[in-house]
């Protein structure tokens, strides 16, 4: 028995491995495709397009687990059914059951590994990948200055090229408009010639002018006594002129980690726990302030009146006649009422407002706790389909396996999907509805696996070969044909 186990887990590691990449794989191209928007233009080094791609890469592979171990037992089981091996192995003895024991004891280790990448691997790399990605969307769009088009990539300053040549540094037909002043084009720079060059650090762009003029209009305007003066233009030539313009908007910052850490995708189990409890204890705290806020605003009338000197001597058993009081206290009894009754509202607003965001978080933060034990669990799951249905199909080979692999897990996410919509909703406990897909699809995985295991004819294709075959020989049938016949003849 040791070289059969060791012949299935053979059979089953290599092609696990390899659609776990492939799976990744199609997976990275869909967040590629997501945010190419903000990738394209920026200039972006290799190493930063690397390391973006390594961070996503491993946000992404516990969606890859699952796919990778039904896609795995799918060809493992098919290809043998194929090559007739199960076949081979039931007339040794060798029952379904016990070919899928070893692979399921190698998927639980799978499912234990993918709920530790979950926990522990997976908050760091979306951490840094949210921050990588920050970066980059705050990053301005890579230096490209084309000839014969106004350049506005430097704050407050456009630029205009009206040619290149070929060597990209030297340039002829400069035109530089300073903003700087908020005036408009008051301050130009001309120069037949010059070369463009990024220094050393490339902090800085740096322009060298030559045979060239300098206009500012600015100075034409002036006040004097509170009255406007007009002053003359102030025009300069040059032979050779220098322009440095700032970089440091080009380059890739480093946002500060504290500004993601909060996200639920960022935390491990232990964090997601201590938020909820921190999240239900605050929500405790609104509820009782907003009870303690109806009860205090409940009496305010005959507070208000008991507090006053010239009501001490009443008795406060009697009702008092508010008709009674003077006109100059009914208004202030009004005036406050009134007062009270807003604030009073706009209080219970804001705790209900402040309450309904934190119980939005609390519930991201639990749907996120469960969707780490779901999406291992879903590896124990999609063993239990893909095996039983490779040993149904003996199908080999990539094609149909990969098209059933999809079918279902298209299904199983949709299903993911809705159940967290739901659950988010408060409609239904939150564990539920991130489990709904998995409590859907375990009777399926239970109903294909004991038939596989039983070698019930439910699920072979000859049985139901024979059921159409019955269908056609059932008495009306046979006899319209017959008649039909007749007719014709």
């Amino acid at each position: 028995m040791k070289i059969v186990n060791k012949y299935l887990c053979k059979n089953f590691l290599g092609p696990f491995v390899l659609t776990f990449f492939v799976a990744l794989f199609v997976l990275l191209m869909q967040f590629v495709w997501k945010w190419v928007d903000e990738l394209v233009g920026k200039g972006l080094e290799l190493s930063v397009m690397l390391k973006l791609l390594f961070y996503a890469a491993v946000s992404l592979s516990s969606m890859a687990f699952p796919l990778a171990v039904m896609l795995a037992s799918l060809m493992t089981f098919g290809n043998m059914g194929e090559r007739y091996e199960i076949v081979a192995l039931k007339s040794a003895g060798i029952s379904t059951r016990r070919m899928m024991t070893p692979l399921a004891i190698l998927t639980v280790f799978i499912t234990i590994l993918s709920f530790f990448v979950s926990d522990q691997v997976i908050p760091r790399a979306t951490l840094k990948l949210r921050m990588l990605l920050f970066d980059i969307q705050e990053q301005k769009p890579a230096l490209n200055i084309e000839e014969g088009v106004f350049y506005n990539g430097f704050d407050n300053y456009s630029i205009l090229v009206g040619k290149k040549m070929p060597d990209g540094e030297t340039v002829k037909d400069i035109l530089i408009y300073d903003h700087s002043r908020r005036q408009g084009n008051t301050s130009v720079t001309y120069a037949e010639s010059g070369t463009m060059s990024v220094t050393a650090d490339k902090h800085y762009l740096l322009f060298t002018l030559r045979n060239g003029s300098f206009w500012d209009e600015t100075s034409s305007m002036g006040v004097s006594h509170g009255k406007p003066t007009k002053l003359p233009l102030m025009r300069a030539s040059f032979d050779k002129q220098y322009k440095r313009f700032d970089m440091s908007d080009f380059a890739l910052g480093k946002t500060d980690a504290e500004l993601f850490e909060g996200h639920s995708s960022a935390m491990t189990n232990k964090q997601l726990s201590q938020e909820i409890d921190s999240m239900k204890v605050q929500i405790r705290e609104i509820e009782d302030n907003t009870a303690n806020v109806f009860f205090n605003n409940l009496y305010y009338y005959n507070s208000f009146v008991r507090n006053d000197e010239r009501f001490k001597t009443l008795d406060s058993s009697r009702s008092l006649d508010f008709a009674s009081l003077p006109p100059n206290l009914q208004i202030r009894i009004l005036n406050h009422a009134e007062n009270a009754s807003r604030s009073f509202i706009y209080s219970m607003q804001f705790n209900y407002t402040d309450a309904e965001y934190r119980t939005s978080y609390m519930w991201s933060y639990q749907i996120e706790l469960q969707r780490k034990y779901r999406l291992a669990v879903a590896c124990l799951l999609f063993f239990f389909i893909g095996a039983p249905l490779g040993s149904i199909i003996r199908k080999g080979g990539i094609a149909v396996p990969l098209v059933l692999t999809v079918l279902f897990f298209v299904i199983y996410f949709a299903l993911s999907v809705i159940g967290e919509k739901i659950a988010k909703g408060s409609t239904m406990p939150v564990w539920f509805g991130t489990w709904l897909s998995s409590f859907i699809l375990l009777p399926l995985c239970v109903f294909l696996t004991y038939h596989a295991t039983m070698d019930t004819a439910v699920l072979s294709p000859d049985t139901y070969a024979k059921w159409m075959e019955k269908l056609k020989n059932i008495k009306p049938f046979t006899k319209k044909r017959h008649e039909n016949s007749t007719t014709v003849s």
